[in-house]
């Protein structure tokens, strides 16, 4: 008989989600993802100034903000015919590329390794190293007392669990710095967004303005504490416990998804945008060829979705309205589709896409397969990507600063001056990636005002529903099938959270009654 499995909320995550799943003979045999929550980014931008859309769907969220910024203000610019000068494409580089650096470390220790360690073993470290004394002492006093959160409570430790005092003693002894990190990098970022979280220097056209050599030498300063502790113990970490203790979950594939995975590719390496750091891509479940983007395959499906029903469309063709009494609907988050399969997007997707070689040749040389642990190993991996090249686009930056200073009129430009009006009518689309994924933005203007305005975002594809052909989206697919013990369902967390999800991205909807709270 079946048994069902409800987790709600699924905590460690970004916003509010509901996972249930039966249980039968200790596998999963159909699992459910659920957003839950209530917005309404979308309608607020309808009838805006198409350029406000950058500071509004930056609300969206507080650890990937920068990225719809971006991604927002490139889908104006495609709309409106824009062109970015070097000076904004190498700052923006620059700006997000530090949220990177503080997104992906913060995924790994304070969201997911607490799935593998059994924290409390660290009572039994006997260990002369002072900084890992000083952890103990302060996680025992947690203990006395009875608040040890947000290190516990979790699910029991089981046999993929860490439990040697030590290992558990430097893995919690590097949460500790990831958080000093994670400060780090988000005021790398505001260095040249002039704050963080929502940044002001992201306009449509460019950026709004030079930094100054104390800025770019604090940047660079911060830079390089950065990707030390990222090179020098993030990284290590997530190689030791792929290759260590968890090296049986990483060879079964625990979590694999649909096999389908996205890219849209992201940080243009040249003006043009065609050359990028992570290039954009489709691989389809059992083929090897990896296919061009095309804009026209992406639709979204509401067939599960608590929204009026609408014929499978492309976003730009697509609306946002409430049906909560939609009979066979169990989410608020819609169901985006590639020429119409389920696909996962985020960073083994970009790293399978980009056919990153190190990646490639790790996980063959410990027969890894797609899963939960490969997640974690491709993050790591294209963190150190993203590290080297700001250093480069660093070089870049100063380079052409300094070159202002020669120039007749002391001008490098930052922004497409032609365009700082408001375009009257047009569609304009921006695709690119955030640290979770494949992220787009959609906007149609009419009259200077936007008329519509759709975002598909990572965790969209992520916990999709079920589609009008009963295919279930990439988390649903990577739950299924798998193990899981009843009384202790660690091995289900551990996969969600493998995928960042973040449903403050996902949903985007507002009850008419305003500020009610609406109980599902």
């Amino acid at each position: 008989m079946a048994k069902r499995i409800v987790i709600d909320p699924v905590t460690r995550i970004e916003g509010h989600l509901r996972v249930e799943v039966e249980v039968k003979n200790g596998m999963v045999v159909d699992a459910w993802t659920k957003g839950t929550m209530f917005r309404g980014l979308e309608q607020i931008i309808q009838g805006k100034d198409p350029r406000d859309a950058v500071y509004i769907t930056e609300r969206i969220c507080g650890v990937c903000m920068a990225s719809h910024g971006w991604t927002s203000a490139m889908a104006v610019e495609n709309a409106h015919g824009a062109v970015l000068p070097t000076v904004a494409r190498l700052i923006r580089n620059l700006l997000v590329g530090a949220l990177w650096l503080h997104d992906h470390p913060l995924h790994f220790y304070h969201l997911s390794v607490l799935d593998y360690l059994d924290v409390l073993a660290i009572k039994d470290y006997q260990g002369k190293d002072q900084n890992l004394l000083s952890v103990k002492d302060k996680i025992m006093k947690l203990v006395e007392m009875g608040d040890t959160a947000p290190l516990t409570p979790r699910y029991e430790p089981d046999d993929y669990s860490v439990r040697d005092p030590e290992i558990v003693a430097t893995a919690l002894s590097h949460y500790f710095q990831a958080l000093k990190i994670q400060a780090k990098a988000k005021k790398l970022s505001a260095i040249l967004g002039g704050k963080q979280p929502h940044q002001s220097s992201i306009i449509v056209g460019g950026v709004t303005g030079y930094p100054n050599d104390e800025q770019l030498e604090q940047f660079e300063q911060l830079l390089e504490e950065i990707v030390d502790f990222i090179k020098n113990i993030y990284v290590p970490d997530v190689v030791y416990f792929a290759t260590g203790p968890l090296l049986p979950l990483a060879k079964s594939g625990l979590g694999k998804g649909p096999g389908n995975y996205l890219a849209y590719g992201a940080f243009p390496m040249n003006d043009s945008g065609k050359k990028k750091l992570f290039p954009g891509g489709f691989i389809q479940s059992g083929q090897t060829k990896i296919q061009e983007i095309d804009v026209a395959k992406i639709t979204e499906d509401v067939t599960s979705s608590w929204y009026k029903e609408s014929p499978i469309a492309n976003p730009w063709d697509s609306f946002t309205e409430v049906d909560l009494n939609k009979n066979g609907a169990y989410t608020f988050v819609k169901s985006p589709r590639y020429n119409g399969l389920s696909s996962e997007v985020g960073p083994m997707s970009r790293m399978l896409v980009a056919e990153h070689k190190p990646f490639l040749q790790f996980i063959k040389e410990y027969s890894i397969r797609p899963g939960a642990v490969a997640r974690h190993l491709a993050r790591a991996q294209e963190t150190i990507l993203v590290a080297d090249a700001m250093f480069k686009w660093l070089e870049e930056l100063k380079g052409l600063l300094e070159q202002r200073k020669y120039l007749t009129d002391g001008k490098v430009y930052i922004h497409d001056s032609q365009h700082w009006d408001p375009p009257q009518s047009g569609r304009g689309a921006g695709l690119n990636e955030a640290p979770r994924g494949a992220l787009g933005h959609w906007v149609e203007i009419e009259d200077h005002k936007v008329k519509n305005y759709q975002m598909v975002v990572p965790t969209t594809w992520n916990v999709s529903p079920r589609d009008n052909k009963g295919i279930p989206g990439p988390i649903e697919q990577a739950l299924i099938g798998m193990p899981v013990d009843p009384n202790n369902p660690v091995n289900l967390v551990r996969v969600i959270r493998s995928f960042d999800p973040c449903l403050a991205c996902a949903v985007h909807v507002i009850s008419s009654e305003g500020d009610r709270m609406i109980q599902i």
